[in-house]
Formats: structure tokens, C-alpha cells, sequence
């Protein structure tokens, strides 16, 4: 075991409204309808504190066999969302993804997208931190086009 941490980061800005992003990205049972092709079915294993997708809910993305299962562990209404992977297991060891949605001067949104996770096999870390950061940088746009698509703020 490598043991090694690794980080990645993606920013975006979107016109559209915190909010508007916030519910988008913490809906998972309604991800497939702006995350695909990638993912192409999404629900609920379980439903946190608010309901939906608040501390505890546990959403379940992707495309079978590979359903990939986040636990939210931090929610900020419209601000914060921090999750972890609970299943299936890989290469990339406790996984946690965090999204921070600031408004800024132009009345839209400015968007952090993280993740950091330690190197479960050594040798695998930049792969998994490629492949990882590709996929939220993939996610981020997709989730900045549905929402400002929704809000109908142009760009």
C-alpha cells in the first residue's frame, strides 16, 4: 500500500443561481437527466437529513454493472456539498468529493469542484487523479449547462 494522498480541482462559473446549481448537483436520483452520457441511471439508496440529499443520503450513479455509491457527509443549503465513496471499491482510497458554490459580482456562480484521495495501489495515483478530475471537470460543465438551460439565464 502506497499511502500516498492526491488532490484535484476544477473551477467553473455559471450565470445561474447558487441555488439552482446546489439542487442540480445534490439531486441524485436525478443525475442522468444532465450527466450523460456517463452516467445513465441515478437514484437513491437512501435519503439523508434534509430529505433528498442531505447528510446521510446516499446516491447511486453511473451506468450498469458500475453503479458508483456517494455518501453526503457536509451539506450547506446552496452553498456546500462535501461526499464520499462508499462503493464499489478501487484503486482510490476514501475518496471525498466536495463541491463550494460562491455568488460573485456578476450575479452568477462561481464553482470549486474537489477531490482528494489516498493511493490504494501503488503506482495508480496520477491515474486515478486523471481519470477522476477528467470526469468532475465533465461533470462541472454538464452541471453548468443544465442549470443555466433550467434558470434560463444565458451565458
Amino acid at each position: 500500500m502506497s499511502g500516498r494522498k492526491y488532490f484535484f480541482e476544477v473551477t467553473k462559473t455559471s450565470s445561474a443561481p447558487a441555488a439552482t446549481l446546489f439542487r442540480l448537483a445534490t439531486d441524485g436520483a436525478n443525475w442522468a437527466h444532465w450527466a450523460k452520457p456517463i452516467v445513465m441511471q441515478s437514484s437513491w439508496a437512501r435519503q439523508g437529513d434534509p430529505a433528498p440529499g442531505g447528510v446521510g443520503a446516499i446516491r447511486k450513479v453511473g451506468m450498469w454493472p458500475m453503479l458508483v455509491q456517494e455518501e453526503t457527509v457536509e451539506y450547506e443549503q446552496d452553498r456546500r456539498h462535501v461526499y464520499k465513496l462508499v462503493g464499489p471499491s478501487t484503486p482510490a482510497k476514501d475518496y471525498v468529493g466536495e463541491v463550494v458554490l460562491t455568488p460573485n459580482a456578476t450575479g452568477g456562480t462561481d464553482i470549486r469542484w474537489s477531490g482528494s484521495f489516498t493511493e490504494g495501489v501503488r503506482g495508480t495515483g496520477p491515474v486515478m487523479r486523471a481519470a477522476l478530475g477528467g470526469a468532475v471537470k465533465y461533470f462541472a460543465g454538464r452541471l453548468v449547462k443544465a442549470a443555466e438551460r433550467e434558470s434560463g439565464v444565458p451565458r
